[in-house]
């Protein structure tokens, strides 16, 4: 009986090890949060969710051309918190946003800030910036 549980016991342990990596935030290792850029965009979607809310956006580059962009940013209880809301974005939303672009030069980023032609900001929850 006592080698039944110990199997029993280490195959559990095994299973808990096995799905932590599942469990791990990334953090924001793969930007670059040394420098802030902004960019000029139109918003093509956006989700407010868990765990990380998310943008997509259109830039154009100096030559015209479009890039397709994806920023992510805070949590859910977070973002509510800061007064953002599921409807605080929409698609066609010309808006200038401060980001954190990734490090390998992918159009891929985490959302510092929002601001709209006629003066409204959206911050990140939590204050301070």
């Amino acid at each position: 009986m006592n080698r039944v549980l110990a199997i029993l016991g280490a195959v559990l342990m095994g299973l808990i090890w096995a799905s932590a990596p599942a469990f791990a935030h990334h953090g924001y290792a793969a930007y670059d949060m040394t420098q802030t850029v902004t960019l000029k965009g139109t918003i093509t979607s956006y989700l407010l969710s868990n765990p990380h809310s998310t943008i997509t956006f259109d830039v154009k580059d100096d030559k015209g051309k479009v890039q397709h962009w994806s920023a992510e940013f805070g949590y859910l209880r977070q973002m509510k918190a800061a007064g953002w809301t599921s409807t605080s974005l929409k698609p066609g939303d010309d808006v200038t946003m401060e980001l954190n672009v990734a490090k390998n030069g992918s159009y891929v980023a985490t959302l510092r800030r929002v601001a709209f032609p006629d003066g409204r900001v959206l911050r990140m929850g939590g204050g301070g910036e």
